[in-house]
């Protein structure tokens, strides 16, 4: 449900399967808050703070000028938010070095890479359940001991035909009223910056809506958030589930599970940003022309 302001009422109509689809069971909301609580990793390198989701794994690191984040052998592709625009990194892969600015995304092929600050600042890795050693780090590693009943296998996309490479963009994007943010997509993942909000959102304005099978992972990077989340009525009342008003400030990830119905406000006085993030890419997303701005990069899965 859009207003018909929101890029997102111009969306196709999903098909209806949550109407003819009986969920057996469901799994409630996970709220990971990575301040005023102690990281995950803690070194030289800086602190790290791990959450996860059934596919998606964020680690949200305070890193130190010339540390370095290696990964030995990554098993596909990730992706990271360098936030601030006076952060900068150098990222090496097999393919060579190369230095990347603050304020960008940038997604990191599978193997041996590694990131070195620069600068101090903070980093935000993404990768996916693979990723074991990070997954299994993760605050609430528990909550996700096999596959949950909503959400369908992962299954990246299609690799560009020259193979996957270190690529980087700018999050300086021009606002375009008939885009939904600003977002990008690799083989694993979708990085979706919102545009940031400045004080709360309007009651009279918000967007309750729900996914039928994918997981979103809400990242706070600035300023504080409720996370409101209904679920269905089903006839067996004993998988219904309470409403969740979730109050979080930043850092923090909020996992929106399917099919919950769900909508964020912002309530901060300041900057409120959000980043939305998908494992795999979404395909609604993924058909609206001009809304992916690395679409060119990579492929679509056939059909």
């Amino acid at each position: 449900m859009y207003n018909s302001s929101d890029p997102r009422s111009t969306l196709a109509p999903a098909q209806q399967k949550s109407a003819t689809r009986t969920h057996g069971s469901f799994f409630g909301s996970q709220l990971e808050l990575f301040y005023g609580t102690r990281p995950q990793l803690s070194d030289g390198n800086g602190e790290t703070w791990i959450g996860r989701a059934q596919n998606l794994v964020v680690a949200y690191s305070k890193a130190c000028e010339g540390g370095v984040f290696e990964r030995a052998a990554q098993p596909d592709e990730y992706a990271v938010i360098i936030p601030d625009r006076e952060t900068q990194v150098e990222i090496t892969t097999e393919h060579g070095t190369e230095t990347v600015p603050g304020y960008s995304v940038a997604f990191v092929p599978p193997g041996r890479s590694a990131i070195r600050m620069l600068t101090s600042g903070t980093i935000i890795r993404l990768v996916t359940y693979k990723s074991t050693d990070l997954a299994e780090a993760a605050s609430n590693a528990e909550a996700f001991p096999g596959e949950h009943p909503n959400v369908p296998p992962f299954q990246p996309w299609p690799e560009p035909a020259g193979g996957l490479r270190l690529k980087w963009y700018t999050l300086d994007v021009p606002e375009d009223p008939s885009r939904f943010g600003r977002i990008y997509r690799c083989t694993t993942m979708m990085v979706n910056y919102l545009t940031p909000r400045n004080g709360p959102r309007a009651r009279d304005n918000v967007s309750p809506h729900h996914h039928d099978d994918f997981e979103q992972v809400s990242l706070a990077l600035t300023g504080a958030f409720t996370h409101h989340l209904r679920w269905p009525w089903t006839t067996n009342m004993n998988v219904w589930r309470e409403d969740e008003h979730l109050y979080c400030e930043s850092p923090s990830i909020c996992v929106i599970p399917p099919p919950s119905i769900h909508t964020t406000t912002a309530e901060g006085a300041g900057v409120n940003q959000l980043v939305d993030l998908f494992s795999p890419p979404r395909m609604d997303f993924s058909l609206k022309p001009g809304w992916v701005l690395n679409a060119d990069d990579y492929p679509m899965p056939n059909g």
